[in-house]
């Protein structure tokens, strides 16, 4: 439960030994280079990064057309590979010997922009010759050439097309022509084939055409109807074999998306150290360097540096008080997912308490109340725990928040065993915690839901356990009396305050601990009192004394807050009632649907048993998700948590692909 501290490595080299000591230092996975103070004579390092930025965004482009598109190839042919998942290990070695592949993944890179664009050309000229052959298609019977149709001296003739509906205009206006003569040449669902022929001395034969929305034969004229349309879908047959042929072509390059991979993030690390140039100062000669890491990689780093064939100093030191290195945590595989929730509010900084693991089994014991259900639990956990397994080799968020929900699972079947309920009925003749809906527990008088009374008891538990946090912080840093009098004071108050709800229920029948409690409480509030305004004078000590008892009704509002527990686990045990009720044991008398003997209702039972259980299980992990999460940072966090920190990413540690082994 504790950030890792932090050493500080200054550096010095020769400026052409720059690639070589970044290099060491990435291979170590262990410092992260700092932006150095303005030292003396120096300057700041500039690089040109748009060559390698474009070079960069070449490759990727390159990709993000390949993969999809073999991706689609796979699932189309239901072949399975794992060639392009991201998240394989790459060597060290092979991560660095990557600078030799530049020649080859230029020529990938190039071949597929070449077939790409190949494709694409071919694509929208096939759709055009589509187009085409349509139109073709009713001038496929026409035998002669279409020069045969052209005008004479004397006599107009044209041949083309017009809408199949307004054959019988044309036929109809030729007849009150004197010189004009029309025939069907073929007659089509949608438009007629026509030769129109007039004497050039009628007058108002192109009108006639015009009004029948006459289109000209759009085709050469030195080739037949036949040949044009025997030639239009030979070439659609030839621009498809093309296209199925580079279709074979790109899928074949899908055995090198590794290699352009492992390439680009290779690249990336490359543009990463001219970019982390400006964070550097520079003489003529050599340059200097900051860089933060873990105290116990020290060694580390001093034998990668002192394995180099460079002329190098440096130093390693303590980070001074007024600097606030990165934050890495230090927990365990269990707690590690359970950062990224609190790394959604705020990274801790590198000088706090890491709350992570206390969080974790809160926010895992939330969880599990709000679920309350065997079934629910089982159902967390395996589908959970399936999902982290199969992203083990990752470190995605999907693989966190899965191990998040299949751990809250373990905790939602012990709360389910406690509450008496698989998948909302009962299982055991009675259950430890009195029924969510229906029991009521006397408190001072007042009925009150007994399960609202557990969740607040829940609470206090969980804001004494935020003030012992509170202590064990202000006494890491030495400041003793403060984790006295803002911390463990107030856990024992919270105490009290439990003691005290609980002496009150009548039904648990030890009232003795009413006044043990309220006792506890009250002089912990009256110390807290008199020592809030310690630090201030005159009439701060009285104001801060104030607000410590002004404060008591916010702490009775953050208790209240905890009644959100309640009604999510009560909502989602109802639904689950109801839902099982109806399919498996009736609901209110009502026949159930699986034993009712009519198939329909059995396969409605079905039905309602997968469809209802899992919009109920999905809305009850959205919901519990984001209130338990909600609880977290305002009733738990905002006891101590100072947050504010920015998370340790060392040296050539991002990858968009692959997972580098540093070996």
């Amino acid at each position: 439960m504790a950030v890792a501290e932090m050493q500080k490595l200054n550096l010095v080299a020769m400026s052409y030994d720059k690639n070589e000591i970044l290099n060491a230092l990435q291979k170590t996975g262990a410092t992260e280079i700092k932006t150095h103070y303005e030292a003396e004579n120096t300057s700041v390092l500039s690089e040109d990064l748009e060559g390698l930025t474009a070079r960069v965004n070449r490759v990727d482009a390159a990709l993000n057309l390949l993969v999809p598109e073999v991706d689609a190839y796979n699932k189309d042919n239901k072949v399975k590979s794992d060639e392009l998942k991201d998240g394989f290990s790459v060597s060290y070695r092979e991560f660095m010997g990557a600078n030799s592949l530049q020649e080859e993944c230029d020529g990938l890179v190039g071949n597929i922009n070449r077939l790409f664009d190949e494709r694409r050309e071919l694509t929208a000229k096939k759709a055009k010759l589509q187009k085409s052959l349509e139109t073709a298609e009713i001038y496929s019977e026409v035998e002669e050439k279409f020069k045969e149709f052209s005008s004479t001296a004397h006599v107009k003739i044209k041949l083309g097309t017009i809408p199949a509906n307004e054959v019988d205009n044309l036929l109809k206006a030729v007849e009150e022509k004197e010189l004009c003569h029309a025939s069907v040449l073929r007659a089509g669902a949608d438009t007629a084939l026509i030769l129109f022929s007039a004497h050039k001395s009628e007058e108002g034969a192109d009108e006639v055409l015009g009004a029948c929305s006459f289109t000209a034969c759009p085709f050469p004229q030195e080739k037949s109807g036949a040949e044009v349309y025997d030639g239009l879908k030979k070439e659609i047959e030839e621009t498809s074999a093309r296209l199925d042929e580079i279709s074979k072509q790109i899928y074949g390059l899908g055995k090198d998306v590794k290699t352009l991979k492992i390439y680009s993030d290779y690249l990336g690390f490359e543009l990463e150290k001219l970019s982390l140039s400006e964070k550097m100062r520079a003489t003529a000669k050599t340059f200097l360097l900051e860089a933060y890491l873990p105290k116990a990689a020290e060694e580390l780093v001093k034998s990668a540096l002192d394995e180099t064939t460079s002329a190098v100093y440096y130093e390693f030191s303590e980070p001074s008080e007024d600097e606030m290195p990165p934050t890495l945590y230090k927990n365990n595989e269990v707690v590690k997912n359970f950062e990224t929730i609190t790394n959604m509010y705020s990274p801790v900084n590198s000088r706090e308490f890491d709350p992570n693991t206390v969080m974790a089994f809160f926010y895992s014991l939330f969880l599990g109340f709000i679920m309350g259900d065997i079934g629910y639990g089982l159902l967390m956990l395996l589908g959970g725990g399936a999902i982290y397994l199969k992203l083990r080799t990752s470190d995605s968020g999907m693989k966190r928040l899965a191990g998040v929900f299949a751990i809250g699972g373990i905790f939602a079947i012990v709360w389910g065993l406690l509450f008496n309920s698989l998948f909302g009925l009962p299982i055991f003749a009675s259950s430890v915690i009195p029924d969510a809906k229906d029991a009521r527990w006397s408190l001072m008088g007042i009925q009150v839901p007994s399960v609202l009374l557990i969740s607040m008891e829940i609470g206090v538990l969980h804001l004494m356990v935020g003030y012992v946090c509170k202590a064990i912080q202000c006494m890491r840093r030495g400041q003793f009396w403060d984790g006295i009098l803002d911390g463990l004071v107030w856990a024992v108050f919270s105490i009290g305050m439990g003691l005290a709800i609980a002496g009150f229920i009548d039904e648990l029948n030890m009232p003795i601990i009413a006044y043990i409690g309220g006792g506890m409480a009250g002089s912990m509030l009256l110390l807290a009192m008199l020592t809030a305004g310690r630090k201030e004078k005159l009439l701060g000590k009285f104001t801060k004394g104030f607000g410590a008892a002004y404060g008591i009704i916010n702490y009775v509002s953050d208790i209240l807050s905890y009644a959100r527990l309640y009604g999510l686990m009560l909502s989602g045990a109802v639904i689950a009632q109801i839902i099982s009720g109806y399919a498996v044991a009736g609901y209110n008398g009502s026949v159930a649907f699986l034993s009712s003997g009519n198939p329909a209702l059995i396969i409605l039972g079905v039905v309602l048993l997968l469809v209802g259980h899992a919009f109920n299980l999905a809305i009850g992990l959205l919901g519990a998700y984001i209130h338990d999460a909600r609880l977290q940072y305002v009733e738990f966090y905002g006891r101590f948590f100072e947050g504010e920190g920015e998370l340790f990413a060392p040296l050539g540690s991002k990858h968009k692909y692959i997972n580098l082994e540093n070996n």
